[in-house]
């Protein structure tokens, strides 16, 4: 069916999904800039998927950028880089976005220093094996930037029974008006084709398809035009529609694959991977350097000076708005886009790898929205309509206010949910349904985890 409709000049896409107003129109034509370095950078070590980093500098000691500060613990983890030359203050616990602190590296940025990559060691990435590549790509910190965070390492190392043929870029950025991915695409094509190829390398794959939506055709013309006749790797426009860019839902678009419920990207063969991620992976495994900055979107009708900036890990949001013309407070601000991104609890948390967009609201949107009433369901089916994993958010938001919690999960698949918001976004009631969504598996994990230290 996705092939008939494209032979009459329909992009592919997946079922259902909705529309939400792009704004992106604020940002994307606005090249990458460089904000300067705060004076002091909080490093978390916990900002990715699995076991916190492990320190291995200490207070006091002077460490060039680049440096590493922390080692992976286990294979569920990555190091840490310095992303500044300066002195290590200490390791205190600092704030986080959603409120408990953790654990972080603390460091003082030398101000009159170059604050080049002193680093770094080139390497043949065609000579390297695939195991190699996947230690190398685990020393390099890499997660996935676009906010999962999760290992890339971990994702080249699929179960032996799993055999990848297809590598997927993941350049869709569905998320309104987050940009970092179109401009990194367009400003860093040749970092995203080495990545890319490296990636391919790295898992036995035959092909790869960077995949963004037609909203962005001019990325699409950067990267076939640099593509040599002959690639494997091919740029491909699915429709723009949200969420486009979730794995399920490019998977299907462009393969017409089903990855099965609980499953894996590997099991249908497939491998997927941000655009962003790809591009710091051509740039940083060839050099054998460290993740120690990413490009950060800032936007939104309350802030002055909007654009996208290359900004070191590490940085404190404060000092980012502070820059840019901002004069609100942490109410004013969502960490990512208003679909899937959360609120702050405080503007001294900083940057971390999987943060991708800071969006400035202004206090009279969040007064309107703070004044939008919640009505009882009237079934009316619109968020099954929108529901990408043809769930049925009604019956799971009725079954959450009950709190049969586990009921959600046994008989109504809730754990396929990935909380992209759609059903909320489509709900005439106003009825939060991803946040019940997220108190349920919540409340479902921290029960298991009781269960299983009952067994132990």
């Amino acid at each position: 069916m996705l092939g008939f409709l494209s032979s009459f000049g329909k992009r592919d896409t997946f079922p259902h999904g909705i529309h939400p107003d792009e704004n992106k129109g604020l940002t994307a034509h606005i090249p990458i800039r460089r904000l300067p370095f705060a004076p002091q950078l909080v490093l978390p070590l916990s900002q990715h998927f699995g076991a916190p980093s492990e320190p291995i500098a200490h207070p006091g000691q002077e460490v060039v950028r680049g440096e590493p500060i922390a080692t992976a613990k286990g294979f569920m983890s990555v190091p840490l880089h310095a992303p500044a030359t300066g002195k290590i203050k200490g390791i205190e616990l600092m704030p986080t976005a959603k409120g408990p602190r953790t654990p972080a590296i603390l460091l003082d940025v030398y101000p009159g220093d170059s604050q080049e990559v002193r680093y770094e060691a080139e390497r043949d990435v065609d000579q390297m094996t695939q195991q190699e590549i996947v230690q190398a790509v685990q020393d390099t910190g890499l997660v996935g930037l676009g906010g999962a965070a999760f290992p890339t390492h971990v994702k080249l190392s699929p179960p032996k029974e799993h055999s990848v043929h297809t590598v997927l870029i993941n350049g869709c950025e569905c998320e309104p008006f987050l940009t970092t991915d179109h401009r990194v695409m367009l400003e860093q094509t040749e970092e995203l084709i080495t990545g890319t190829r490296i990636l391919m390398k790295a898992l036995g794959a035959t092909k790869a398809i960077i995949a963004t939506e037609d909203n962005k055709l001019d990325a699409v013309e950067a990267i076939q035009a640099a593509l040599p006749q002959g690639s494997p790797i091919e740029a491909r426009a699915v429709q723009t529609k949200y969420p486009q860019g979730a794995e399920k839902m490019l998977a299907k678009a462009l393969l017409g694959l089903e990855i099965p419920s609980g499953g894996y990207p590997s099991s249908v063969g497939v491998g997927v991977f941000n655009a962003a991620s790809t591009a710091e992976l051509g740039a940083l495994l060839p050099l054998s350097q460290g993740v120690i900055e990413r490009v950060v979107t800032v936007t939104g009708p309350g802030i002055e000076k909007r654009g996208n900036y290359m900004v070191p890990i590490g940085t404190p949001i404060r000092f980012i708005l502070e820059r840019l013309g901002f004069r609100g407070d942490a109410s004013c601000l969502i960490m990512g886009g208003p679909m899937m991104g959360n609120s702050v609890s405080s503007l001294d948390v900083p940057i971390t790898k999987g943060c991708g967009g800071l969006l400035v609201l202004t206090e009279s949107i969040l007064e309107s929205q703070l004044e939008q009433k919640v009505y009882p369901c009237i079934s009316c089916g619109q968020c099954l309509e929108a529901c990408p994993m043809l769930l049925n958010p009604s019956q799971l938001g009725k079954l959450a206010n009950k709190h049969r919690y586990e009921e959600m999960q046994s008989d109504f698949h809730l754990n396929d949910c990935f909380e992209c918001g759609c059903c909320s976004y489509v709900c005439p009631s106003g009825i939060p349904l991803v946040q019940y969504f997220r108190i349920a598996k919540s409340s479902n994990r921290e029960k298991a985890m009781r269960e299983r230290a009952k067994a132990s």
